[in-house]
């Protein structure tokens, strides 16, 4: 069996920035050990594997099953492109619901619910110490849904301080093992003074799922998008995540209660995979 494998770096136009994921595109569903084993060798925080729903379907029309994140998706329609498939919208199945996602002129668009975050009272200073230690810090939020905290710096601080933070992940792990919290988001409000004018930077640490602070997150930005958009007054905002690969993110808040998250992606690597 041969089957295709492509890596991919989301929201980036730059190889080895963004978010990494391989994607293999499968004309039928393999059996879990082997999706372990395939994701094992790849070694990348994300393995996509996509296969279309209806076995007459091909990857020029239809609706397809997807495994794995947002990033992943988003890699997945670089390689199923519309400009080679004839659905301008890509559909795909996954376990938390479908998934669509759109050409745009020099990227793909997501489409996701808004998670909005709600103002949390004072049970987690560890939590905020920790994290950004002196730090000045003008909010700190919780989205029960996604169980991801989100602080807010003051405006006093700027990306550079953000940038700067050493956050330790064996001491988040101790400080919380009841399942309340899964991911850590720290923000602050960006500057229009410094060109490409972002709206807001952030970081995201996850090391209750192994991720000790992730690349890039398409999904945590539907709770920083529903927060920025009424801080700032604004439905379409360009962000930044400030992990050391760095990546990308243009975001509209619609009326409807959901958000498009878009970027571009990038291939580094194409091959084949063979067993």
């Amino acid at each position: 069996m041969e089957i295709q494998v492509f890596t991919m770096d989301s929201f980036t136009n730059l190889p080895f920035k963004g978010n990494p994921a391989a994607v293999c595109p499968l004309a039928h569903e393999l059996n879990d050990d082997l999706y372990q084993k395939i994701a094992a060798e790849m070694n990348l925080s994300e393995t996509a594997f996509v296969t279309p729903i209806n076995p007459s379907d091909t990857f020029t029309s239809g609706k397809f099953i997807c495994s794995k994140c947002s990033h992943a998706r988003h890699s997945l329609s670089s390689v199923l492109s519309p400009s080679e498939n004839i659905n301008p919208t890509l559909v795909f199945e996954t376990r938390s619901g479908d998934l669509a996602v759109s050409k745009k002129k020099d990227g793909y668009l997501m489409d996701f619910p808004l998670n909005p975050p709600t103002q949390d009272p004072k049970e987690f200073k560890d939590f905020i110490r920790v994290t950004v230690g002196n730090l000045p810090v003008q909010g700190v939020f919780l989205n029960t849904n996604m169980r991801k905290l989100m602080i807010r710096l003051s405006d006093s601080c700027d990306r550079a301080m953000l940038t700067g933070l050493n956050v330790d992940p064996t001491t988040l792990l101790a400080i919380e093992n009841e399942g309340k919290v899964k991911g850590i988001i720290v923000t602050v409000k960006g500057s229009a003074d410094h060109q490409p004018g972002y709206d807001f930077y952030s970081r995201n640490f996850s090391p209750w799922f192994g991720i000790p602070e992730d690349p890039v997150t398409g999904s945590t930005h539907t709770i920083l998008g529903s927060y920025w958009s009424k801080e700032l007054g604004k439905t379409k905002m360009l962000a930044y995540q400030c992990s050391s690969r760095g990546g990308e993110l243009e975001l509209e808040v619609r009326d409807d209660g959901r958000i498009n998250i878009g970027g571009e992606v990038v291939t580094v690597l194409q091959g084949i995979i063979r067993l």
